[in-house]
């Protein structure tokens, strides 16, 4: 595998952060110490899906190194790939449903409480991932979905924007006469990529993860993938581990994708190897998942991470302390060389 690192210093994106509600109101119960647990690693460690979540990572180690606060690192590092227009696959900038219409869906999770928050096909509002938070600390409810989760965003003091950047238009616009839907991680559209998800163990051992996407390109109005679902998409608990995929989310909620890894690593199955042994249960159930995008990243509670990917050109970002390192990740399909 190639490895590379960068060692990013100043503040990085701190204009998207301004402006944001405060969190945690009258629904939001007191974030328990993590009692029993330890960080055995000494330091924090964060892990996030593709070359993006370098941005995310060095966002949310700048918020440990000032508060602690592991729910803030991940939700505000999150934030910084939503607010990057380049980024066709999450937030602003993220690429349409097939009517040009960009719709989000967002999760977070406390891996000390088990408590999640998390809202799908939500127009509108550019950070999902804090409408999550949101949902999770003032709400009695996990998931807010469409209309209603843009009205309790404005309810909380978040402001309608337009998502749809130019490059998506036009890319949308080229598509128009002849657009069908076709899955993402399908390899029938380029234009797909996927969704920005990290898990977080800060000082004292807690265990956080998020999850932002648009969805699907070109996804038919309505679609939710596996992001916004916890134990699909992203699934946490201090007491093993964290874990985020990413790829055709059908898939990964037809097995539980995230939650099997937790299991198997509850039952002492190494990181790597967990996810090895579900994305081999996804192919199990259907062979053509071998040509399709289908990866996940783990962290477990001793500091271990584990990655796999069905296809070629999955990264993951590592940051340990202040060291930051992206990795490309070998796919567990590699294509047949031609002749």
């Amino acid at each position: 595998m190639r490895r590379r690192t960068f060692l990013k210093n100043g503040m990085l994106g701190i204009g998207a952060l301004a402006g944001l509600p405060g969190a945690r109101g009258a629904f939001a119960a007191p974030e328990p110490a993590a009692a029993g647990r330890e960080n055995r690693v000494g330091e924090p460690i964060i892990v996030s899906t593709w070359s993006h979540g370098m941005a995310a990572n060095n966002a949310a180690a700048r918020i440990l190194q000032v508060s602690g606060a592991g729910m803030t690192a991940v939700v505000r590092g999150i934030m910084i790939p939503e607010a990057d227009p380049k980024v066709t696959s999450v937030g602003r900038g993220g690429y349409p449903n097939i009517d040009g219409v960009v719709e989000l869906d967002a999760a977070v999770m406390n891996g000390n409480t088990l408590e999640v928050g998390a809202v799908a096909g939500m127009q509108g509002i550019l950070h999902p991932i804090a409408v999550a938070e949101k949902v999770m600390d003032e709400s009695p409810h996990t998931l807010l979905v469409g209309a209603g989760a843009k009205q309790f965003a404005l309810s909380k003091g978040f402001t309608e924007t337009n998502l749809l950047t130019d490059g998506a238009k036009k890319a949308w616009e080229a598509r128009r006469g002849g657009l069908k839907y076709k899955p993402a991680g399908s390899g029938a559209d380029p234009d797909n990529h996927d969704t920005i998800g990290s898990v977080l163990m800060d000082a004292s051992g807690s265990i956080f993860a998020g999850c932002s996407t648009s969805g699907a390109a070109w996804k038919l109005p309505g679609r939710v993938g596996d992001s916004p679902i916890v134990g699909h998409g992203l699934y946490c608990d201090s007491d093993v581990g964290g874990v985020v995929a990413t790829g055709l989310g059908e898939e990964f909620a037809k097995i539980c994708g995230s939650f099997a890894v937790i299991e198997l690593m509850r039952q002492g199955v190494e990181p790597t190897e967990a996810i090895r042994q579900v994305l081999e249960r996804a192919v199990k159930r259907d062979g053509r998942n071998k040509g399709r995008l289908l990866a996940m990243v783990a962290l477990r509670r001793d500091g271990t991470v584990g990655a796999g990917s069905t296809t070629p050109g999955f990264q993951i970002a590592v940051t340990r302390g202040t060291k930051h390192e992206l990795t490309d990740i070998a796919p567990l399909y590699p294509p047949k060389k031609k002749d």
